[in-house]
């Protein structure tokens, strides 16, 4: 069980099974006796750790033999290149990722060798006690730098002999916010963000933040179960932890579908260019039915199948495919023609509601039906029957299904204990994990189809596809999580692999990540990128223009930065709030008015702490908060006359507590000056009541 952090606690402690390095081989009782001269060799670094100033000593351990691994590579010296004439320095020089304070190599000298020079970042390692026909394992995390490392190997004797060097990838170690240079005055601002937003109704949220390669912040607002059916507040509902799993949404797609071909196409054991029907079988394109879809162009059956026939993996993963954005397998009244659901109608690709085996293979053949509504290439449509059918081909490429194929190749060698499907099937409870709609898939009452959910959901997915056609497991939605677990998991896009784990190449992770094109930066193969300021809502304005991620409908969020070595998990269950108009907008939940759901306001302030170079950015805080607070009173006019009772106006009140809680935290007469400005802002009749608690919190600065 993880630590619960309070709102102003930073994570400087060890983080249950994060903090373990996974190409750790050293003994109990080895470690007990390196521990000293650990110690003892401590040296001199910059301020964050970057480049060791002086050489420290190093440990060497016998491992004997090596285990089972995959490894970040495996280069065998003096010619690992191949090169015939093994006087070129390429044949002596191999660079790997790693983050500085982590990295183990593994050294193997073969049989005979008397003696060979190792230099790590330029740092000679000393290799005298590494006698040939052995492992050594090699401690190197006094020698590793952020980013790219070098490993130099040379005047091997006996000539002819070999040094192979096995080399792992990092993994997430414990770490604080001092130690990666992230200001802790932007994690407070959002804590008081995020607290102010749960003090007027948010129901909860989760963060985790890792950067170079150490989990340097972990919290948690609210609880698992904020309302009643009826909206009333719940009065007895466990806090949320750092442990609480929380439906990851459409998240679910990057973490599933994208990591298992990623590593099937790095393994050799799938081709982006690969044919559906190849895959599927020729029911894919031989089944299709003709269905006339209101505004689109209907080329006829004939031209249809010409069409499902040609796609590939590449074609699903770019949104491109053809198919309907949501044509809703499971519900029996759905109209297919016009995507609506239309009382009475018979829906012609109806395959079940009651989430069982044989619905889920009833929905396969669903999509086999499913006619394309655009020709595959000529737009952009985000469908989630792209990522059902990724899973269903992903299945058939690994002849096992896709829960177990990910688990075993990822959440197992990783030690993630709290990634799953169907968390009330695996061992967790309903209140392990964070609830979303309070009557089910009813929308408050507004939505009804067969075997509808009424009650509230809570340790099953929300989406109504992956919860009923698919059985709780699909690529487009159905894993949940928590934000530390997936922080760790979201790491491996950074280098590649973790520990003796290798998943992706840097080729494959380059092709997955590119722009989909020039004029759709925001898009690579399935994951979203920033591109050109693109994708603010998500990332914010100072996001470089590679980072990748992607968010869920319940209020989810992931953010990889490959150029800060910096993962972001944030993740909320908005949708775990009462309807607020389901006559106007019956998607629209009261949870989705709060500052807290706008999700790239994370990454907005965090960026912000982050390239503060050396000042203190306080006061630009104050000043932004105002403007936030300006923003959201313009929405409170621009949705007119409204009762303080409404969600967008506790919203803003929650910006208004937040400044309070920033200016007394500060003791800045601007920041109190900020905020004597923002009050201002209210209505002296509607507001009265909240107006008087801040002029009360505007006495204690």
């Amino acid at each position: 069980m993880a630590v619960k952090f309070s709102r102003k606690t930073f994570l400087k402690g060890s983080v249950a099974g994060l903090g373990m390095m996974a190409l750790n081989c050293v003994t109990a009782s080895a470690a007990s006796a390196a521990d000293s001269t650990a110690a003892s060799a401590t040296e001199e670094t910059n301020s964050l750790n970057l480049i060791p100033q002086k050489a420290a000593s190093v440990n060497v351990q016998n491992r004997g033999s090596l285990g089972q691994g995959s490894w970040q590579g495996e280069p065998v010296f003096p010619d690992w290149k191949g090169y015939v004439d093994d006087t070129l320095a390429m044949n002596h020089m191999y660079t790997f990722a790693g983050y500085a304070g982590q990295g183990t190599l593994y050294v193997e000298p073969e049989a005979g060798v008397t003696g060979f020079n190792l230099f790590i970042n330029n740092r000679e390692i000393s290799t005298s006690a590494m006698a040939g026909g052995s492992v050594w394992s090699v401690d190197i995390s006094g020698q590793t730098i952020n980013g790219r490392n070098t490993i130099q190997v040379g005047s091997i004797r006996p000539r002819g002999k070999k040094v192979t060097v096995h080399v792992g990838y990092p993994t997430v170690q414990e770490g604080s916010l001092q130690d990666v240079g992230i200001n802790h005055d932007a994690l407070e601002l959002l804590e008081q963000i995020i607290q102010a937003d749960v003090d007027n109704g948010f129901p909860s949220a989760q963060m985790a933040i890792v950067k170079d390669g150490r989990l340097v912040y972990q919290n948690a607002w609210g609880t698992v179960n904020a309302y009643n059916p009826d909206g009333t507040p719940k009065t007895d509902s466990p806090a949320v932890t750092n442990d609480t799993l929380y439906d990851l949404a459409s998240n679910t797609k990057m973490y599933t579908a994208n990591y298992a071909l990623q590593y099937l196409v790095t393994q050799g054991k799938a081709d982006l260019d690969s044919r559906l029907v190849d895959l599927l079988g020729s029911g894919f394109v031989d089944d299709t039915i003709d269905i006339t879809y209101n505004n689109y162009e209907n080329p006829g059956l004939k031209v249809n199948k010409q069409w499902k026939a040609e796609l590939t993996l590449r074609d699903i993963l770019r949104h491109q495919a053809g198919f309907p954005a949501d044509p809703q397998y499971h519900n029996d009244s759905f109209d297919q023609s016009s995507q609506k659901t239309v009382p009475g109608a018979t829906n012609v690709l109806f395959s079940g509601s009651d989430g069982s085996p044989e619905t889920r293979a009833a929905t396969l053949k669903s999509i086999f039906k499913t006619p394309l509504m655009y020709e595959p290439g000529t737009k952009t449509v985000y469908s989630d029957v792209d990522y059902m059918l990724l899973a269903f081909a992903i299945e058939a490429i690994t002849g096992k299904g896709i829960d177990a194929f990910l688990k075993e190749t990822f959440w197992d060698p990783m030690g993630l204990t709290h990634t799953t499907y169907n968390p009330l099937k695996n061992g967790f409870t309903a209140n392990d994990c964070a609830a979303t709609e309070l009557n089910g898939n009813t929308r408050d009452g507004a939505i009804h189809f067969t075997g509808v959910r009424t009650a509230t959901i809570q340790g099953e997915v929300h989406d109504e596809k992956a919860y009923y056609a698919m059985g709780g497991i699909s690529g487009h939605a159905g894993l949940f999580s928590n934000a530390t677990e997936l922080a760790k998991l979201a790491s491996v896009m950074l280098t590649g692999g973790y520990g003796e784990n290798r998943y992706f190449s840097r080729n494959v992770m380059d092709t997955f990540t590119a722009p989909k094109k020039e004029d759709a930066a925001n898009w690579g193969l399935g994951w979203w990128r920033e591109g050109d300021n693109q994708r603010c809502w998500y990332f914010g304005t100072q996001a470089p223009s590679g980072t990748i991620g992607h968010q869920g409908w319940t209020g989810t969020l992931t953010m990889i930065d490959p150029t800060e070595n910096l993962v972001v998990v944030y993740l909320t269950n908005k949708i775990n709030s009462p309807v607020t108009d389901k006559e106007a907008n019956p998607n629209n939940f009261n949870g989705n008015w709060y500052t807290a759901s706008s999700l790239g306001f994370v990454a907005q302030i965090l960026y912000q702490g982050m390239q503060g170079h050396g000042t203190d950015p306080n006061n630009a805080y104050g000043a932004l908060l105002e403007d936030m607070a300006e923003s959201k009173f313009a929405l409170v006019a621009d949705d007119g006359t409204v009762p303080a009772s409404h969600p967008v106006v506790r919203s803003g009140y929650a910006i208004l507590e937040a400044m309070a809680a920033h200016a007394n935290s500060t003791h800045s007469y601007r920041d109190w000056n900020f905020y004597s400005d923002a009050l201002s802002l209210l209505d002296t009749t509607r507001d009265a009541e909240e107006l008087a608690k801040l002029q009360k919190l505007a006495k204690k600065i």
